[in-house]
């Protein structure tokens, strides 16, 4: 089972992947990574991608870079795990690139897809849980938590005008209204535990009518 969380900044994403792991390590065999980074490569590409001083970087070098990043994690990390019978739990896929790079930066989207379906290897989510949030909320929590984590400046993408957060947002949404069966939509600025519930309810259909823990 691939499972995959989206949305803007701040809209608590990695929260709730982070609960989910916490639940379904009772249940099934799971790791959460994320991307930009869930690889050592991955981690030095992340470091460029997010580097608030690199505002001079190029769209298309940008959008190679994410490929570049999915590419290794998929095949280091997330195939291997699900050839093996783990749930994968990841922070940002495919469509956050199609929702930044396509909708929001203007990139063509026929080439966005095309080097999403190489990078990945034809990897797709079983599901994608989209947390929906207005964009002051989720830029008001981004810039708390940058404070919390006492960094100086704040990442490259919380630098983005408003506009460009609203062009994400926006391209999220039509991407779940094309794919009704894969999107699970919801309120990301309802309460953690709220939320939480939510998710597993989508999930535990998924579940082994029977099981006794993971695998050790």
């Amino acid at each position: 089972m691939f499972i995959t969380f989206e949305g803007i900044e701040g809209c608590g994403k990695s929260t709730q992947a982070r609960l989910l792991l916490e639940r379904l390590n009772r249940m099934v065999r799971v790791i959460l990574t994320s991307e930009p980074g869930g690889t050592g490569i991955g981690k030095q590409i992340r470091a460029i991608l997010l580097d608030s001083s690199n505002k001079g970087m190029e769209a298309l070098a940008e959008l190679f870079l994410y490929e570049a990043d999915r590419a290794q994690h998929v095949r280091e990390v997330i195939k291997p795990a699900l050839a093996k019978g783990w749930w994968v739990l990841c922070d940002r896929f495919c469509d956050a690139t199609l929702a930044y790079q396509g909708f929001a930066r203007g990139q063509d989207m026929e080439l966005i897809r095309f080097l999403n379906e190489k990078a990945s290897y034809g990897l797709k989510p079983d599901l994608t849980v989209l947390l929906d949030c207005p964009v002051e909320i989720g830029l008001q929590r981004a810039l708390k938590r940058d404070k919390l984590n006492f960094m100086e400046h704040r990442a490259r993408f919380e630098q983005e005008p408003e506009e460009f957060h609203q062009a994400v947002r926006q391209g999220y949404l039509r991407l779940a209204e094309t794919e009704p069966d894969r999107f699970l939509v919801l309120d990301g600025s309802l309460d953690k535990d709220t939320l939480a519930r939510r998710v597993f309810e989508a999930v535990e259909p998924y579940l082994p009518l029977r099981n006794t823990g993971p695998e050790s």
